[in-house]
């Protein structure tokens, strides 16, 4: 007779001696095909089963020699027809009784338990090596333990606990955080008059669950725990035991609902809502979301919530797709637990899965049966489990989003609010966490509100009475491995990933910035821009990215500390830099074409960049982009950086990013003072001194632009645009500072550079501020001269921001002159010029010029108003303080004698800091009015 033995070491046995000189890979594979007799198995699954990912050129060759092999055998033995070739592939077709593992499965549905296990002679398939071998030895590890805590069961009601015991030690040593073993152990020593032992083991269980999964007991563990510590009558044995009934075909199989269940009060909602049904058909809702989300937790919740409306049964399987060492539970196998719930006898039970699944929808029919499918892979891992023509609710649980599976409604979860995280760790923890509110916060960030990391943490601090929240909090900090069962659980999504995802993955851990887009991510990963896309979208599937706003991917905290461990740089970075690099000089190219030649220098890329179609995708892509150009900058590879901050900075400037500007510039400087490289140094120094201006820190203004020229005057080249910048500085500073005629020197010296450089639109640059020193000399005409040729200049090279500047300064010269109304209708255009540009700082400018020329104080108060709330949220303290020295006139005006008052001091504190003569000016405004001249606290800040 010929018999294969898969429970201890795999042998095809003839006639009671086990046949030898197989080779190990084929008994791998006979294994596999025998595990799935009666299925057609395609090379392309035997491969992946035998090496997963690593396989070799040679799998498919392999593979056949492995059949040519293993049929050779057969033929020997004479069962020629145990394994055919189909269409698809192979399938294994033995007899009933010849493979141990078929019959250990029917002896534990007949209940000869005993001889169940005497089938085992080891660790099922104990001396071959495949991809798939652990996952399935795990497997039937938990069906033997499953089939001894039945035997246990039994063994203990009839009163043969004694004999139990060292068994049972030893089958919890190896199994510490089997539940139902751990209560066996107890009740047996209890039993045994060993209470004292009893509930030694009972903690010892309880905080290797507490340790090792955050959790705590189920409901029946902890009644029996208490039940114990009372020495409750009712655990003695009294009289012969009961016989147990078979399970009746309305039975509730639902896991414990745990009772610290926190939050989620719309998914409640929506799961609940009784529209889910489609006529004459079930509700299939699925449940998806990120590892350790709380996603099993919350479709057990709203089951047990749910039960009454479901009286013909509360079903509930473990599909599990994502369980360490397991292989996801096939259809046929989930068909049959699901069958068995509902009360099928194990006769009546087909074999192949067609038939059980036609079994299962005609016992569902006519019936109101709720079914939780939890942990599945894919919806090709449910089709085959949902309902035909019922009123049955099935929830379906999945760390993938289940898009293609028809007619199912779905709920994506999110990580908790902050309240509701707030209250999970509470309920958890209980007094001490009332105590410590802004260290529960920390703990609740350093988790990222995610539900399983919460709870592992709470468990911790729960069971470590002398912690407060603050150390768990710096433990958090400094030790992340605290949260080693997150990290498991997000290594097993991980593995599930392709190839390809799992490479896209790691490299997305290496990203400096907050978020990607698929150009980004294509730079990073070195391929297409739709191989990314298909990437992205496979990983925001998977729950490994979310997406807060389309286009754009981003990680949850603990999930990019995640892929940061697993990263290892292959010049990503630095791909990605360079990307940042050439996408932004051709938007600058876009926004900014008069300053094309000033990018001259940055070489062409080597590889296609997507192209910019127009300014306003420019500005688009740049306000997403622009925090994680600098992040990048600032984490990544010091390559160039100095052509970064070339190409960057008339967005910076323009758009007021000036802290921004300053990082980059200064990263720029350092790096060029590195390398020697003069050049970059000198114009690092005159960007940050622009910088400087624009912020109102003209002392560190002057500093920086006399350094660059400095630098300038070193460099044997021309440079005549780079150097009117720095003098065009230094000519600004003056002027705000009342030193008319060193402004002039230097705009002059500017206004030569320019023209000698042929420089168009520096050349406008310089003489929009000469005109403001000419109108302030007492020669407006002259002024206005330079004024019209500035405006054609802009016009001529295309500057619409620049034409803005100028006629802001029309509108200062005509108000002046007392033609308010022209001066006025400058400024109004100016204005509109910016808002349409999105130039909130210099807006801001323009708002105070319109205020000045209004003929109505109480216009004046609008619009200084206006202008104050741009200027606080750009930081611009020159038109801060201009905005609160027209205030104050405009409240005298109108009699406020206080608000001028108090308007008054906040623009002499700024003036004071600004170091300009207007200070005098309101110092003497505030003395006419005879108010106090001493600033407010904290004035130079507002």
């Amino acid at each position: 007779m010929l018999r294969f033995t898969l429970l201890g070491p795999v042998q095809m046995v003839v006639d009671g001696a086990p046949l030898t000189g197989i080779a190990p890979r084929h008994r791998a594979v006979l294994a596999y095909l025998l595990l799935n007799a009666g299925r057609v198995i395609g090379i392309e699954r035997l491969i992946d089963a035998m090496w997963g990912y690593d396989r070799p050129d040679t799998a498919r060759s392999q593979i056949h020699a492995s059949i040519t092999a293993i049929r050779k055998v057969l033929r020997g033995a004479g069962a020629v027809r145990l394994l055919e070739t189909r269409a698809g592939g192979y399938v294994a077709q033995p007899e009933p009784g010849q493979v141990d593992a078929h019959e250990f499965t029917e002896l534990v549905a007949a209940g000869e338990l005993r001889r169940a296990l005497d089938l085992w002679s080891g660790e099922a398939l104990e001396d071959v090596h495949a991809h798939y071998v652990t996952g399935v030895r795990e497997l039937w590890n938990d069906r033997r333990l499953s089939a001894y805590e039945r035997l246990v069961e039994g063994e203990l009601a009839a009163g043969r606990h004694a004999d139990l015991l060292d068994e049972l030690a030893a089958q919890v040593t190896a199994s510490p955080l089997r539940e139902k073993l751990n209560g066996h152990l107890v009740l047996a020593l209890h039993r045994a008059g060993r209470q004292p032992d009893a509930l030694a083991a009972a903690r010892a269980y309880r905080t290797a669950l507490a340790d090792e999964q955050g959790l705590d007991p189920g409901h029946a563990f902890t009644e029996l725990e208490r039940a114990v510590l009372a020495d409750d009558p009712a655990l003695r044995l009294a009289g012969p035991a009961p016989v147990v009934p078979a399970p009746p075909a309305r039975s509730t199989f639902l896991p414990y609902d745990i009772p610290d269940f926190s939050g989620r009060a719309a998914e409640l909602e929506r799961l609940a809502d009784e529209r889910h049904h489609a006529p004459g058909g079930p509700a299939v809702v699925t449940i998806d979301g990120m590892a350790g989300i709380g996603k099993t937790a919350l479709a057990v919740h709203v089951a047990h919530r749910l039960a009454d409306r479901y009286p013909d049964g509360r079903l509930f399987i473990d599909l599990q797709a994502h369980t360490a060492g397991r292989e996801p539970v096939d259809a046929a196998a989930a068909l049959e637990t699901l069958l068995r719930q509902l009360g099928v006898p194990a006769g009546r039970i087909p074999v192949t899965p067609a038939e059980r699944s036609a079994l299962w929808r005609a016992e569902l029919a006519g019936r109101r049966v709720l079914a939780v499918l939890d942990n599945a892979l894919d919806a090709e891992h449910v089709r085959p489990l949902l309902p035909g023509r019922s009123d049955t609710l099935v929830l379906v649980t999945s760390r993938r989003r289940l898009v293609d599976l028809d007619g199912a409604r779905a709920l994506s979860v999110g990580v908790l609010g902050e309240a509701e995280a707030a209250e999970l760790f509470e309920r958890i923890v209980g007094e001490r966490a009332h105590r410590e509110p802004d260290a529960v916060r920390e703990v609740l960030r350093l988790c990222g509100h995610l539900p399983l990391a919460i709870r592992i943490s709470a468990a911790r601090l729960q069971h470590r009475p002398r912690w407060t929240v603050s150390y768990l909090a710096g433990r958090l900090r400094d030790h992340r491995r605290l949260l080693d069962g997150v990290s498991a659980a997000f290594a097993l999504s991980y593995e599930q990933l392709h190839e390809d995802e799992q490479r896209m993955f790691r490299l997305l851990g290496l990203v400096p910035g907050r978020d990607i887009d698929a150009c980004g991510a294509a730079a990073l990963a070195g391929i297409s821009e739709d191989e990314a896309e298909e990437l992205l979208e496979g990983l925001l599937d998977a729950h490994m990215l979310l997406q807060l706003e389309p286009g754009r991917y981003t990680f949850h905290d603990l999930l990019r500390e995640h892929a940061r461990s697993l990263a290892e740089d292959d010049g990503a970075v630095m791909r990605l830099l360079t990307y940042y690099l050439h996408r932004s000089r051709a938007a600058m190219d876009r926004l900014f074409p008069y300053t094309v030649g000033q990018r001259e220098g940055i070489p062409q890329p080597s590889a296609p960049i997507a192209p910019v179609r127009d300014a306003a995708e420019a500005v688009t892509w740049l306000d997403a982009e622009r925090s994680n150009i600098i992040a990048t900058a600032v984490h990544g590879p010091e390559i160039c950086l100095g052509m970064l901050a070339l190409a960057m900075r008339p967005y910076l400037d323009r758009h007021a990013h000036h802290d921004d500007a300053l990082t980059l510039h200064a990263l720029a400087l350092r790096r060029s003072r590195t390398l020697g490289d003069r050049v970059v140094q000198a114009r690092a120094l005159t960007d940050l001194a622009r910088t400087y201006w624009r912020l109102g820190e003209y002392e560190r203004a002057e500093e920086h632009a006399h350094q660059a020229l400095d630098h300038w005057a070193l460099d044997t080249r021309e440079n005549a645009g780079e150097r009117a910048r720095a003098l065009l500085t230094l000519g600004n500073v003056a002027l705000r500072r009342g030193r008319d005629a060193q402004a002039e020197q230097y705009l002059k010296q500017a206004l030569d550079l320019t023209r000698i450089g042929a420089d168009t639109w520096g050349e406008a640059n310089v003489l929009g501020i000469l005109a403001l020193l000419l109108d302030r000399a007492g020669r407006p005409e002259e002024a206005r001269r330079h004024l019209d040729l500035a405006l054609a200049l802009h016009r001529k090279v295309g500057d619409p921001a620049g034409e803005a500047v100028i006629l802001d300064h029309l509108g200062v010269v005509l108000r002046r002159q007392g033609e308010l109304a022209q001066a006025r209708a400058r400024h109004e255009q100016a204005a509109a010029v910016y808002r349409a540009l999105g130039n909130t700082a210099d807006e801001a400018a323009a708002l105070n010029g319109l205020a000045e020329a209004a003929d109505d104080p109480a216009r004046a108060v609008e619009e200084h108003t206006a202008a104050l709330a741009l200027a606080d949220l750009t930081r611009n303290r020159p038109e801060q303080a201009r905005a609160h020295d027209g205030l104050a006139r405009a409240h005298l005006a109108l009699g406020n004698a206080e608000q001028a008052g108090e308007h008054g001091r906040l623009a002499l504190g700024l003036y004071g800091e600004l170091g300009v003569p207007e200070a005098e000016k309101v110092r003497d405004l505030l003395e006419g009015a005879g108010a106090s001249a001493a600033p407010p606290a904290g004035a130079a800040r507002r």
